[in-house]
């Protein structure tokens, strides 16, 4: 009997679960110990800012959270079901939970609170959390592993 797609699937949530976990503790702290837009000098050209973000990367659709709420919960789904068909493969399955975790923390931020908490603050470039860094990177693998040879492209259960 071949565990791999259970294992893989394991590991994306065990990933995900993590996700969430670190960036609420960090959001936490940040709420409870930094002023709205105080700025805390880290490194040259990189401080930590708490701000709060009520749209989406670079602040666009503010004000639409049950429109973002809804296409993420729905994407998600979608991607979820695509890989819970096709894929064994462990690095779609934890790319797809680091989308996922990241995508679980800031829901709960806008539920929570209306808008998402942001702390990093590089020079040039707006705020974003632990949260947005993890999508990224989700999203950079899926797409990745779905451009391997592997006909539908997420793995052909050998675990890689």
């Amino acid at each position: 009997m071949n565990d791999q797609p259970l294992k893989s699937i394991i590991y994306g949530l065990s990933t995900a679960s993590f996700v969430v976990i670190l960036d609420q503790l960090i959001k936490v702290s940040i709420r409870s110990s930094v002023a709205i837009g105080e700025q805390i000098h880290l490194a040259p050209g990189l401080d930590l800012t708490y701000t709060r973000n009520t749209g989406i990367a670079f602040g666009i659709l503010a004000g639409s959270g049950t429109l973002i709420v809804v296409v993420g919960l729905i994407a998600l789904v979608g991607l979820a079901i695509y890989l819970a068909l096709r894929s064994s493969s462990v690095i779609a399955w934890i790319s797809f939970g680091l989308l996922l975790g990241g995508a679980i923390s800031n829901l709960a931020d806008r539920v929570a609170y209306g808008a998402v908490t942001d702390y990093i603050d590089p020079v040039l470039w707006p705020a974003f959390n632990l949260a947005d860094v993890a999508i990224v990177i989700g999203v950079v693998g899926v797409l990745i592993e779905g451009m391997q040879p592997n006909g539908p492209g997420l793995g052909d259960g050998d675990g890689r």
